[in-house]
């Protein structure tokens, strides 16, 4: 080809390759295996150029390469990389990777529970981390040239969200951002924000994934392609794509096994051998058991698999079944291999707490190549089962949907068992975007040729339905983000009100908002020109119409409002009468289904609850039990009794009537018909309308009839252009507060949040007072209260068991609140002062209701949990790990989690008491002691 070429030609291309040569990005090429890809090498080099990149692919498309240009920009450079992830997990792989490529001495290590060379030149940490760093002014920001925001879409998460807001505000703007997110469909949204906020930013999206994705349906002993053969498997092409005929004739015939009323007159030979042809094909239409369905991958060829169960208890259910069932997917060699590889990852492992883990079940599992994986697992057990996953020595995973957030752990297959999981409150379908992530991780980049995703089928499924699940590759990026009491006392600290306003206005959630406003400001601005053409239309040559049409509607208005009170007199008398019934009061029902002649059996109570929650109480009175005289027995409401009711007779119930017994109900019934049958009850007079005698009415009438316009022959044409006018008006003025209500929102809650520090005296205008310093280095969902505790000295003359047991209640959360049994906690001094935290949580709660703070909206304090109290005084006090988790009834690796949360939020409380005065401080650090040991302690870096 540079034969062909002219000698200019070639010299320029010389110069190109020489300028290629040059750059960062060449040697950084050399270094794998594998080409980059377009969109790696186009982000690549737009990073190399100065600029901060948003990359959005799918997951296993090899986006963290571009994240990994930035660790290797930074030091070619001489400046730090701080790589944040959402999850310690992540971290510490990717820590891992990092020190593995660059070298120990050059990677660190922040997360909550480890620090492993924090000063150097790259670190890897969890988002919180950099957050608080850049709060606290860390000394480690400085010479900071790049982040690196792995898995950037949890910014979306309600609970953690807000956090990579602040990180992405707050940064300096010499530091260069580097976003990874998985595929969204406002991506380009995102990316002008990004720009708002941080400078130039390009945008690079790529929806193609590595490796093809085909979708299967499993029902009974077949696997059916979800699409048609011709139409677009892999993702890669854009054609239409058809659900299976088959699979919607499977579900076709499903729903026809439905029960036919007529089946009970036809005969019985033909119903048998309706039966029979129903059992043949119920023969084919199934849901696989778990051992079925990794025998039939496995026979296929489709082996590793990842099975998401939404499930902890079915996870470890899925691996006892496929023991009982006799799989085995490891030889020898690749048993003794695991064996030898579990023993060394475990070998820190008291031998007395093996088995209370559960070691040798989860070993034999292991060995078979089968094992479990969910947050309920000691870490080191789901480190070991990501490891041996990786090496290809566990070949089937069954795993909660924690496993798709970002672990590197891609297999040739994905299982759905169900489309449908508990999101926390109800059972819903899950999402495009879940489907989505999940589904990622089937197809291994350099291994596989093709991915597979298989959903079982289920009892009503609908194939099109999970078709455009499978179809819907992308989901929008929804801000969560909230101003914290922790965060507005930083933010004045630094910047004072004025200016932290105007940062939080920079938000990504009051961007979406005043996008979301540009659509309702156009319908504003087209309905203030059909009101001038309405207005235009009601003009009267005699006078004012406008003025004769608002004589006329506030003549409307008070009628209507005279109305509504006469009928809500009518209904309080009512109330008030039902209130005075007794039991054996003969009355007559006027209205309703039960209309008639009654004895009350029983008054009734105001009906509805009362809501512990800020005293919320609601009634809707009386429902007053009665018999008719039609022998019935029904409880009656308000709205049966539109007028007060009289009491027509009385008659004693006797002590033995039984309302259930038809007999009891027929002689009570016949009594009362016999003692007031013959009563006929007073016909209830309509009052005379409140109308007729109001003044207000009688001069609008008078004003009305006095105006010029009321005597044009036009008049009535000219009040339905009024009408259109005025409702188009009400239109319009709904839709300006809609935006008032979007515009500034965050701010607004961010006023209110300073408001009630104020109060408590945690800021004095600009100033942060000592309280709200304190405030300032507490974080974590009750931050205040745990300030508020502190500053009124609950925790003092507290063991470090005690104080462990107290702070457990600032970070623990049930998964299901269980009302009914009253948790078990230390007695003593701790039960006091969990008693006194619940008290100022009370305090708190009246305060953020009176400045308008609503814990529904994401802002606000909730009830402090005292769940993990008994189980963090225990472990702190020593007691074995056996007897924690017994009389806990918790996993080992909810146990972990919740202790590492205790640890650091006590580590905080170190910090912000004051150390040369009273014994929170030092008993903190104890207490942290206490705790980190055995199971806590157990870490697999550093």
């Amino acid at each position: 080809m540079t034969e062909d070429l002219s000698p200019a030609e070639r010299y320029a291309a010389a110069r190109i390759r020489a300028a290629e040569e040059a750059t960062a990005l060449t040697p950084f090429r050399e270094m794998y295996e594998f080409d980059l890809d377009p969109f790696q090498i186009e982000a690549c080099q737009a990073l190399e150029a100065g600029r901060g990149v948003l990359v959005a692919a799918p997951t296993g498309s090899g986006k963290t390469i571009v994240g990994e240009f930035a660790v290797h920009l930074a030091l070619q450079q001489g400046r730090k990389c701080f790589y944040t992830t959402p999850i310690k997990a992540l971290s510490n792989q990717k820590y891992t990777d990092l020190a593995k490529r660059y070298g120990a001495d050059k990677v660190g290590l922040l997360t909550g529970d480890n620090s492993v060379n924090s000063e150097a030149p790259v670190v890897v940490m969890t988002t919180e981390v950099l957050r608080n760093m850049l709060y606290a002014g860390s000394q480690s920001l400085l010479g900071l040239g790049h982040v690196v925001m792995d898995e950037v879409h949890y910014l979306s998460d309600r609970f953690r969200g807000a956090v990579w807001e602040e990180v992405i505000i707050h940064l300096p703007e010499s530091v260069t951002l580097v976003s990874l997110s998985a595929t969204v469909s406002n991506a380009e949204e995102f990316g002008d924000w990004l720009d708002t906020v941080r400078g130039d930013t390009a945008v690079i999206v790529s929806e193609e994934r590595p490796v093809p994705l085909w979708q299967h349906v499993m029902a009974g002993r077949r696997m059916y392609d979800l699409f048609e053969e011709e139409s677009d498997h892999g993702g890669r092409g854009t054609g239409r794509r058809e659900v299976n005929p088959d699979l919607v004739r499977l579900a076709r015939m499903e729903n026809q096994r439905g029960y036919n009323p007529r089946d009970r007159r036809r005969g019985k030979m033909v119903r048998e051998a309706d039966r029979e042809r129903e059992r043949r094909q119920r023969g084919r239409i199934w849901t696989p058991g778990r051992p079925e369905v990794i025998d039939r991958l496995d026979a296929e060829g489709l082996l590793p698999a990842i099975t998401f169960i939404f499930s902890r208890a079915g996870c470890e259910a899925a691996v006892q079944q496929c023991l009982y069932a006799g799989l085995r997917l490891n030889d020898d060699e690749a048993r003794t291999r695991v064996r030898e590889i579990v023993e060394e990852r475990t070998s820190a492992i008291p031998t007395e707490d093996l088995h209370v883990l559960g070691y040798y079940e989860w070993l034999e599992g292991l060995e078979r190549g089968i094992a479990a994986h969910h947050a309920g697992m000691l870490p080191t057990f789901k480190e070991v089962v990501e490891e041996l996953f990786v090496r290809g020595l566990v070949k089937a995973v069954f795993a909660t949907e924690t496993l798709a957030l970002g672990i590197n752990m891609p297999a040739r297959s994905v299982v759905l068992e169900k489309l449908v999981k508990w999101n926390g409150e109800q059972h819903a379908d899950i999402t495009p975007g879940e489907y989505t992530q999940l589904t990622g991780r089937a197809g291994r980049r350099g291994i596989d040729i093709e991915g597979h995703a298989v959903v079982l089928w289920q009892r009503a499924m609908d194939p099109a339905a999970l078709a455009g699940l499978a179809g819907t590759r992308t989901y929008p990026l929804r801000s969560s983000f909230k101003p914290s009491y922790n965060m507005a006392v930083n933010l004045v600290q630094q910047f004072g009100r004025h200016r932290s306003r105007e940062l939080l206005e920079t938000s990504f959630a009051q961007f979406q908002a005043d996008r979301s406003v540009v659509g309702i400001s156009r319908q504003v601005q087209k309905n203030e020109e059909g009101l001038d053409g309405y207005r235009e239309g009601m003009t009267c040559h005699l006078g004012d119409f406008e003025e004769y049409a608002r004589l006329r509607r506030e003549l409307k208005d008070r009628e209507t409002d005279l109305a509504k009170q006469g009928a809500a007199q009518r209904r309080a008398a009512a109330a008030v009468s039902l209130e005075r019934l007794k039991p054996g009061d003969v009355i007559h029902v006027p209205t309703g289904k039960f209309a008639g002649l009654a004895l009350v059996l029983d008054p009734g109570i105001p009906a509805g609850r009362t809501n512990g929650h800020r005293g919320f109480e609601q009634h809707d009175g009386p429902r007053p039990l009665v018999l008719t005289a039609e022998r019935q027995v029904k409880r009656l409401a308000s709205i049966d009794f539109p007028v007060p009711v009289e009491v027509l007779e009385r008659m004693r119930v006797p002590k033995s009537f039984n309302a259930r017994s038809p007999q009891s109900r027929r002689d009570l019934a016949s009594a009362l018909r016999t003692k007031a049958g013959h009563i006929v009850p007073d016909r209830h007079r309509k009052p005379r309308a409140a109308a007729a005698d109001d003044r207000e009415i009688a001069r609008l009438r008078a004003e009305l009839r006095a105006h010029p316009c009321h005597g044009c022959a036009e008049r009535e044409d000219h009040a339905r252009w009024a009408e259109r006018y005025y409702r188009l008006q009400r239109d319009t003025r709904q839709l300006e507060r809609r935006i008032e209500g979007r515009t500034n929102t965050i701010a607004r809650t961010f006023d209110r949040i300073v408001a009630l520090l104020t109060e408590l005296d945690y800021l004095r205008g600009d100033e942060v007072t000592e309280h709200g310093r304190r405030l300032a280095r507490l974080y974590g969902e009750l931050d205040l209260l745990a300030s508020e505790c502190l500053r009124e000295g609950v925790w003092e003359g507290l063991t470090p068991a005690e104080l462990a047991a107290c702070v457990s209640a600032l970070v623990y959360e049930a998964r299901q609140s269980d009302d009914a049994v009253a948790p078990k906690v230390p007695g003593g001094k701790a039960k006091t002062a969990l008693g006194e935290m619940v008290r100022i949580w009370g305090r708190l709660d009246a305060l953020e209701e009176d400045f308008k703070i609503n814990q529904a909206e994401g802002v606000g304090q909730r009830e402090p949990d005292l769940g993990f109290a008994w189980a963090a005084y225990q472990w702190a006090s020593d007691k074995s790990l056996d007897e924690v988790l017994r009389e806990a009834e918790m996993p080992a690796g909810d146990f972990v989690r919740w202790s590492k949360q205790v640890i650091d939020v006590l580590g905080q409380i170190a910090a912000a008491a004051p150390s040369d005065s009273g014994t929170v401080s030092r008993n903190a650090r104890r207490a942290v002691e206490a705790l980190l040991r055995g199971v806590v302690a157990y870490s697999s870096v550093g």
